[in-house]
């Protein structure tokens, strides 16, 4: 597929009951090396970059947003800063955040869970085994809090007492031909989001596995609280996928290269429910 510009994003083109994926990078890491990126580091060193995305879903009949990054806010307090705030690309690409009426986060780290308050009229989609766990005792440990934005978590308090916020124990078919599983290891209560597409479904994996490598050569990532689970978790994403092809890592920059890309309004947007264009 030719690079193809538009000014806002097209219509949905899926058949009835498909649905049509795009990524939306909003920061990345190029100076990432590889052994940052594997629990174990008994390996060659060197260049592995890592990309920061936000994942739009769109049916005929609605449009999901999956995860809401980080902002500038959380970027300058860690040193990794944004290209641009997604809540900005998203207005750009036609889709103004107070207008997006779902958000799934697959988790509840800073960078996929920041700037929810610029989504104020969004219903949010969490897994109950998450939240407890960003709210529990094991925050009390630096190490554990460290990838959790206290802001951010105290933002979503505020949603459910808004009676804004939808929990899942575990699998949920959401909406047709879209389905959220449980996926833990790297973080408690990570959902992966299961996409219909008219190349079969895609498995949009977020931090379950944050590089093809992290899967393929079954090493998990540096960040990782439950190494049996995780393993386990990798286990279950060759169930839920056909092959790697179906599956999208959560910072994988190689998703860059994979997929061919259309502009709009001058954000690039990975189009993931296309065959890749793997080696």
């Amino acid at each position: 597929m030719d690079r193809r510009i538009f000014d806002t994003l097209p219509e949905c083109g899926a058949a009835p009951g498909l649905w049509e994926i795009y990524a939306l990078r909003y920061a990345r890491m190029p100076e990432r090396r590889i052994h940052e990126n594997f629990l174990r580091r008994d390996m060659h060193d060197g260049p592995m970059p890592l990309d920061f995305f936000v994942w739009i879903a769109r049916s005929r009949d609605r449009t999901v947003l999956i995860d809401t990054g980080y902002g500038h806010r959380a970027g300058a307090e860690r040193g990794r800063p944004v290209d641009i705030e997604p809540a900005e690309a998203l207005a750009r690409i036609g889709l103004p955040p107070e207008r997006i009426e779902h958000v799934i986060l697959t988790h509840l780290h800073y960078d996929h869970a920041g700037s929810l308050d610029q989504f104020p009229n969004a219903r949010i989609h969490l897994q109950d085994a998450e939240i407890a766990y960003a709210t529990g005792r094991s925050m009390c440990h630096h190490i554990a809090r460290f990838p959790y934005d206290v802001e951010d978590v105290v933002h979503f308090v505020r949603r459910v007492y808004g009676e804004q916020v939808d929990f899942h124990e575990g699998d949920a078919t959401l909406f047709p031909g879209l389905s959220l599983h449980l996926l833990p290891g790297h973080a408690k209560g990570l959902q992966g989001v299961l996409v219909e597409t008219a190349r079969g479904p895609v498995l949009i994996a977020s931090d379950a596995a944050h590089t093809y490598a992290n899967l393929t050569e079954n090493h998990p990532f540096s960040l990782t609280i439950d190494v049996d689970a995780t393993l386990n978790t990798y286990r279950r994403i060759r169930e839920l996928a056909r092959d790697v092809d179906h599956v999208i890592p959560g910072h994988d920059a190689l998703v860059r290269a994979y997929y061919p890309a259309i502009t709009v309004a001058g954000i690039e947007l990975q189009v993931l429910h296309v065959s890749p264009k793997t080696p």
